[in-house]
């Protein structure tokens, strides 16, 4: 019985397979196959058009930001130089206004300094007397 069972699955699936073989050779399926691969090839064309747009948008945004790179350097350079101007002009002008003061008003607060210093020297001494006198006057 075993032996029955599998000689006609053989022989049917031969059959299938030598129908199906003729199905996918007929006219019919030829239309169909040509159909399928117009429209494949259809869908590769409008794929392809569409990648070529992309790149070209892409290569004008790129150029594009260059561009603008660019100008942003050109303008930080520019106000890099005028910032060096501006400091030049600045120290030039602070090297004329040191050479206009008088001398006198160096040395004045030079002066100043030292007798503020004196000044508090004997406001000091001033006060250790003092507490010497209290202690002194303390001990008698």
């Amino acid at each position: 019985m075993k032996a029955w069972k599998g000689i006609a699955l053989f022989a049917g699936g031969t059959l299938f397979g030598l129908w199906g073989i003729k199905m996918l050779c007929s006219k019919d399926a030829k239309k169909v196959y040509t159909h399928c691969t117009a429209g494949v090839l259809r869908a590769k064309d409008y794929v392809f058009d569409q990648a070529t747009s992309v790149k070209e948008n892409c290569a004008d945004i790129y150029e594009e930001a260059k561009a603008i790179n660019e100008e942003r350097a050109q303008k930080a350079k520019e106000a890099e130089v005028d910032d060096w101007e501006d400091i030049e002009a600045e120290a030039v002008e602070a090297e004329e206004v040191k050479a206009e003061e008088p001398k006198e008003k160096k040395t004045s607060t030079k002066k100043k300094a030292s007798k503020v210093k004196t000044e508090s020297k004997t406001k000091d001494e001033e006060t250790k007397e003092e507490t010497m006198s209290k202690k002194t006057s303390k001990k008698k």
